[in-house]
């Protein structure tokens, strides 16, 4: 039991279960609902939602790299814009096309961090800049869904009272433990140099505003491509009503239950719009336009992917061509080399010979005495 526990608890195992666990999800949905839905989705895509949507995904990523690059300077670790936009939209790009939907986000981490020769900074520049967004979307969600109406209000108004409660509970026990804390331990004082760093790049005088400024631009940006997608998909909704339906398949997306975004976004955008008396089959359509119109906005980064792939291939070549070459071998010149290793004098034995007094040797007839040598 131990044994397959262990297993289970392995990235690789996760990122299948997770993959397995998305397309179930879908499957469900295409039975219960028909493909027909999704066949009706992609047909009614034209070329100015596409346009629109690469415009929406321009706007969402160079405000997400703003955010990256303001997050490392936070960490002191170099990130020029330019190539965060790019490092980004490629990143985003591997997410849509590849299981799990955080594997480009691994990348963009991992050669950054090797880029700059700081492997742990890179790493948590990346997951500091993703959760600041987490978190905008979480604080803004809230006051949407406790605020307007969605399917959620009813059932929030009841559970708000015992919430609330709990908070407090929770507040009063980290303030007694505060304050009848002990000496800190090393793991407290390695836990509270972690939350120096996150402090000081997301929530200082200098980062702060821009963190703030980027993450609601970037969240307004997905609620805008949301609106789109159930424009496109034939909903006349208010942006008033769709707006808690695009916070919930938000929340959805960030579910690691996925296939490159697809699953959780569609079962609960169908349920949201099924409750919201909108129609199960109308959120679906609207859920697989939002990822289609997505993926479409992340192309750029299968650009910047060739791109380097290319630039790679040709330096390959234009290094090695530079590359002095060695001299050619010669028949003989191995077996020279060990004989005279092998047989020949050491020259610096040699040396050492002749620096010895009284053991030069005789030169012009005169007789070897200290004052010849």
């Amino acid at each position: 039991m131990r044994t397959a526990l262990a297993r289970l608890g392995t990235p690789a195992v996760r990122t299948h279960l997770g993959t397995i666990a998305g397309v179930a999800i879908l499957a469900v949905l295409f039975w219960r609902l028909g493909t027909g839905v999704f066949l009706d989705g992609l047909r009614r895509i034209d070329a100015v939602s596409l346009l629109l949507a690469l415009g929406i995904g321009l706007v969402t990523t160079v405000f997400s790299a703003w955010r990256w690059a303001i997050v490392a300077r936070g960490l002191r670790i170099r990130l020029p814009f330019g190539p965060a936009v790019a490092d980004y939209y490629r990143a985003l790009f591997l997410n849509a096309a590849l299981p799990g939907g955080v594997l480009g986000d691994v990348h963009r981490a991992v050669r950054h961090g090797q880029s700059e020769g700081d492997l742990r900074r890179g790493v948590k520049a990346v997951v500091l800049e993703r959760t600041a967004g987490q978190v905008a979307l979480f604080a803004v969600g809230a006051v949407v869904l406790l605020v307007m109406p969605s399917p959620v209000l009813s059932e929030a108004r009841h559970i708000a009272p015992l919430a609330a409660l709990a908070a407090l509970g929770a507040l009063a026990v980290v303030l007694a433990l505060r304050m009848n804390r002990p000496a800190p331990s090393p793991r407290g004082r390695r836990l509270r140099a972690v939350l120096a760093e996150a402090r000081e790049g997301l929530l200082s005088r200098r980062n702060g505003p821009g963190v703030v400024v980027s993450s609601v631009v970037v969240l307004a940006g997905y609620v805008a491509m949301f609106v789109l997608a159930a424009r496109v998909a034939g909903t006349a909704a208010s942006v008033a009503v769709l707006l808690p339906l695009a916070v919930l398949a938000l929340l959805a997306m960030g579910l690691p239950l996925n296939v490159g975004g697809w699953g959780p976004r569609e079962g609960v955008t169908a349920w949201a719009f099924g409750a919201a008396g909108l129609g199960a089959g109308r959120g679906l359509a609207v859920a697989v336009v939002y990822g289609v119109l997505s993926l479409v906005a992340s192309l750029p980064g299968l650009i910047v992917l060739v791109a380097r792939w290319y630039a790679g291939l040709r330096a390959g070549p234009r290094a090695t061509a530079l590359a002095p070459e060695p001299a050619p071998a010669r028949q003989g010149d191995y077996a020279s080399e060990v004989s005279i290793e092998k047989y020949a004098p050491k020259e610096s034995a040699r040396l050492a010979s002749s620096s010895f007094p009284f053991s030069a040797e005789p030169s012009e007839g005169r007789p070897m005495t200290p004052e010849s040598v």
